[in-house]
C-alpha cells in the first residue's frame, strides 16, 4: 500500500485505524506503537512515505471515557480545536448524535465526519448532515466516491455535498491494494470539475496539511 501511495504521488499519509470499543480495541498507545514499527519497515524498504496517525472513532458513548483519559489520537488541530475523525454507523445517523457532537465541541474537539456520502440516511437525504455542519463539524468525503467507485448514488451524494460547500477534506480511506487503494488524484480531478481546481487543492492538500500541522 505504501508503494502504491508513493506511485500515486502521495508523500505523506495519516493512517486512521478504527477505534471502536468492543470491536476494534485501539487507542493512542497501541496505534503509536504500530506506526513506529511501520515507519522502521518503510525506512528499511526505502519507501519515501512520511506517516502520521490518528484514529477513525466510531460514534459510541463508550469512547467518552477514552477521550477524557487522553487515549484517543487526533488528526491535529484547527482554529484552536483538536480534530477527531468521527465515524457514524453506515446504516443510519444515530439518535442523539447531535448531543454527542455537542459534548465534543464543548471540550474544544471538532469532529470531522468520515465518509458521510456512504451513510444510508445521508444517501436517502443529504440534508441529514446539515445540522452537524451547522454545529461546526467538518466533513471528510472519500475521493473514490466522487469518481463513482462506490456506486452512482454515492457519487451523486458526494457531488451534492461538494456543491453545497460542506466538504472539508477529500481522503483515500484506503484499506487494501485492490478494492480500496491509497489514491487521491482521480477524486481530486473529479472534484475540480465540480468546485474548481483551487478548491479541490484545498480539499486534498491545503486544509489537511493545516490540520495535521496545527497551523
Amino acid at each position: 500500500m505504501a508503494r502504491i501511495a508513493v506511485a500515486n504521488g502521495i508523500t505523506e499519509a495519516h493512517v486512521t485505524p478504527h477505534l471502536h470499543p468492543g470491536r476494534w480495541e485501539n487507542d493512542r498507545a497501541t496505534i503509536a506503537a504500530a506506526v513506529e514499527a511501520y515507519r522502521k519497515e518503510l525506512a528499511r524498504a526505502g519507501i519515501p512515505l512520511e506517516i502520521g496517525y490518528a484514529a477513525e472513532v466510531r460514534l459510541d458513548y463508550d469512547i467518552l471515557p477514552l477521550v477524557e483519559e487522553e487515549r484517543v489520537p487526533f488528526l491535529g488541530s484547527l482554529e484552536g480545536d483538536r480534530v477527531m475523525l468521527l465515524e457514524f454507523p453506515h446504516s443510519h445517523v444515530p439518535v442523539g448524535a447531535d448531543k454527542f457532537v455537542a459534548w465534543l465541541l464543548a471540550r474544544h474537539i471538532r469532529p470531522m465526519i468520515a465518509h458521510p456520502e456512504r451513510n444510508k440516511d445521508v444517501m436517502r437525504d443529504p440534508s441529514r448532515v446539515q445540522a452537524f455542519v451547522e454545529q461546526g463539524c467538518l466533513l471528510q468525503v472519500t475521493a473514490d466516491a466522487v469518481t463513482g467507485e462506490f456506486g452512482e448514488l454515492c457519487a451523486q451524494r458526494a457531488k451534492e455535498l461538494l456543491e453545497r460547500g460542506w466538504v472539508s477534506v477529500l481522503a483515500s480511506d484506503a484499506h487494501d491494494t485492490q478494492g480500496r487503494p491509497p489514491r487521491i488524484a482521480p477524486g481530486r480531478d473529479a472534484a475540480a470539475k465540480i468546485v474548481g481546481e483551487e478548491a479541490a487543492a484545498r480539499l486534498t492538500r491545503g486544509l489537511p496539511l493545516q490540520i495535521v500541522r496545527g497551523t
